[in-house]
């Protein structure tokens, strides 16, 4: 699979507006693992996980083949941040406890990845993935932007986020299982907050390379009518839908 960079162009305002993820799904994670030298963030983006992991490990390698994402990084003292696939990584083997892919094993060849990260991840160490259910608020919201993201920019989506949608069924760790708890993401945000994340979506940004307008444009109005005082701010909720495999050698 070639790298297909949907996320450039607009990787500044990803790095603002794409969630980032409760401490309670990274302090589950390190309970996970034995030991706690070094974790690979593979697929890394803007470092949101990579900063989650800050607290838990010695080190943190971040990968991401986008160099605009990198670019766009939180930068820590204790994170690396390399461009680099995830199927060719240059890392070395038995060389990591835990290995995370934070909402992209979607875009990665699994077939390719997969004996990667098990070269890589010592043995007894873990590989866990994850990504999120789209966003609630409120019925009419919600409705709105189900309009938005199945009916205006329905067609751009890429072929790759259907196995996001249907993580349960089409995303199959070929490790030991292991059980994992439930995790929540709530975010603070008002309507230009929630309409910037919008933004960041592959469709949207598909839609605008084709079309040359910007689709949010076309339900701005049905959002304004559903969230009220747009400097109000709601709770936006995501769910984590989380797999978590021990390598075992």
């Amino acid at each position: 699979m070639d790298f297909k960079d949907y996320f450039s162009t607009q990787a500044k305002e990803y790095s603002k507006y794409r969630p980032k993820y409760p401490d309670e799904l990274f302090s589950f994670l390190s309970s996970l693992v034995s030991e706690h030298n070094t974790a690979w963030d593979c697929a890394t983006g803007n470092g949101q996980a990579a900063i989650g992991l800050e607290p838990y490990f010695e080190k943190i390698i971040a990968t991401d083949p986008s160099s605009a994402q990198i670019e766009h990084a939180e930068l820590h003292q204790k994170i690396e941040y390399r461009i680099a696939s995830a199927e060719n990584s240059g890392l070395e083997s038995d060389s990591i406890d835990l290995l995370t892919v934070a909402t992209a094993i979607h875009w990665i060849d699994t077939d390719k990845f997969y004996p990667e990260a098990k070269r890589i991840i010592k043995n007894g160490g873990v590989l866990a993935v994850w990504t999120y259910s789209e966003s609630t608020v409120n019925e009419e919201i919600d409705k709105v932007s189900a309009y938005y993201g199945h009916t205006i920019i329905g067609e751009h989506w890429p072929e790759e986020n259907k196995k996001a949608w249907d993580f349960e069924n089409k995303i199959h760790l070929p490790f030991e299982a292991l059980e994992t708890p439930k995790f929540e993401i709530h975010l603070d945000w008002n309507l230009d907050d929630y309409l910037k994340y919008l933004y960041t979506w592959s469709a949207t940004h598909n839609y605008i390379r084709k079309t040359g307008k910007n689709p949010i444009e076309i339900a701005y109005n049905d959002f304004v009518k559903a969230w009220g005082d747009k400097e109000q701010k709601r709770d936006v909720k995501k769910y984590i839908r989380l797999k978590a495999s021990r390598i075992k050698k």
